[in-house]
């Protein structure tokens, strides 16, 4: 504590870097990915052209879930060394006292109980919040993987996880900005101004208000003690070895998770020479004659020799694609063969065997189109529409 200003330091710098962090990655997240969700709606749209269109946006969105995935090693790795080495309380942990507090606080809320219950360090909703983020952090980085990486994963699951992890992923996102706009906002902005985050301390009112219990430990000196000097020097030679290894796995982790995934087309194996087979007439004597075409044709060849079928690499193509904006919330879905032959509700999309009326290959040779295929991928699209649209 300060005499002289009367205060007590509460969050020491590296934890404000870190809540600033969170706060620019959170937001980031929160506006591109909203904007992704409800694409139809006309902000969204002007947003998305302000930052220089779809593939900008997704750009920021991915820096930003990187930035995020950091932070949360971080987070892991500073807890670790306050557990293993300080040996301090575990004072986010939610306990009977926490439900005992919150009945209490409602009870005085509404006029039933004559006092405030004393809070300590975490206050019972302060801990709600904390949990809260813990499990949609969890959420968002499962569903985040599968839309990241579309075709690692339904490698692996069938493709329906696409559209549900695009739903969890949205909605989740969702539930998380509303309860910062509202829970958050009213009880660290609007029923009083906590900047504590920000300046690292608290008045002895605001402690006396929010934290009285643990003012009383501290003013009894019964509040945090750290270790003897050799003894933190010696745990810190177990934890800073272990802790290298779980960050080096954390960065790891986050490598796989960015670089991972290939598109439908960068996919196809290459080669320096591709053979075409062009048969003659239609007769029982036809026989195939094997062409060879240097490599710079090859470009062209690939996609539509390798992604001939829906399971060949069409599926995961468009899932990759049109997944982010169909699929969720009704209406065209892409997360089977089954849905995507359906269409929408205006009709099919796709006419097999007839690529120029097909709704999917206008718009994507129109431009403009949020999900737009490359060059390669609308040439793989449109042969295979023209193949008859095969599944496998």
């Amino acid at each position: 504590m300060s005499d002289k200003q009367n205060t007590f330091v509460r969050f020491p710098l590296a934890q404000r870097i870190e809540h600033i962090l969170l706060l620019i990655s959170f937001s980031t997240l929160g506006l591109t990915g909203l904007i992704q969700k409800f694409i139809t709606v006309n902000i969204s749209l002007w947003i998305i052209d302000l930052l220089g269109g779809i593939s900008t946006v997704r750009i920021i969105h991915r820096v930003a879930a990187t930035i995020f995935l950091l932070e949360i090693i971080y987070h892991f790795v500073v807890m670790g060394y306050k557990l293993f080495v300080q040996r301090v309380e575990m004072t986010m942990l939610p306990g009977i006292k926490d439900v005992k507090d919150g009945v209490q606080a409602i009870g005085y809320n509404i006029g039933k109980s004559k006092s405030r219950p004393k809070l300590g360090r975490f206050t019972f909703d302060e801990k709600v919040e904390y949990w809260a983020m813990m499990w949609g952090n969890l959420v968002m980085i499962v569903t985040g993987y599968m839309l990241w990486n579309p075709i690692k994963t339904t490698n692996v699951l069938p493709g329906v996880f696409i559209p549900a992890a695009k739903a969890a992923h949205g909605w989740e996102a969702v539930l998380a900005v509303l309860a910062i706009l509202i829970w958050h906002m009213y009880h660290v902005h609007l029923r009083h101004f906590n900047k504590s985050i920000f300046t690292g301390k608290l008045s002895r009112h605001e402690m006396e208000s929010e934290h009285a219990l643990e003012l009383e430990k501290i003013e009894a000196g019964t509040g945090k003690v750290l270790p003897p000097p050799d003894v933190i020097k010696k745990r810190r030679r177990i934890y800073f070895p272990l802790a290298a290894i779980i960050s080096l796995a954390g960065l790891a982790g986050v490598y796989f998770f960015v670089t991972i995934e290939k598109t439908a087309i960068s996919a196809i194996p290459t080669a320096e020479n591709v053979q075409i087979l062009a048969t003659g007439q239609p007769t029982d004597t036809s026989v195939p004659v094997a062409t060879e075409v240097p490599a710079a044709s090859a470009v062209a060849a690939a996609p539509a020799a390798a992604a001939s079928t829906w399971d060949g690499g069409i599926g995961a193509m468009l899932s990759a694609k049109c997944a982010m904006c169909h699929g969720a919330s009704g209406g065209i879905s892409f997360g089977s063969y089954a849905d995507a032959m359906k269409g929408g509700e205006d009709g099919p999309v796709i006419i097999a065997g007839d690529s120029a009326n097909s709704l999917i290959v206008q718009l994507m040779q129109k431009g403009g189109h949020p999900g737009a295929l490359t060059p390669e991928e609308l040439d793989a699209l449109i042969a295979w529409i023209t193949a008859g649209a095969p599944e496998k």
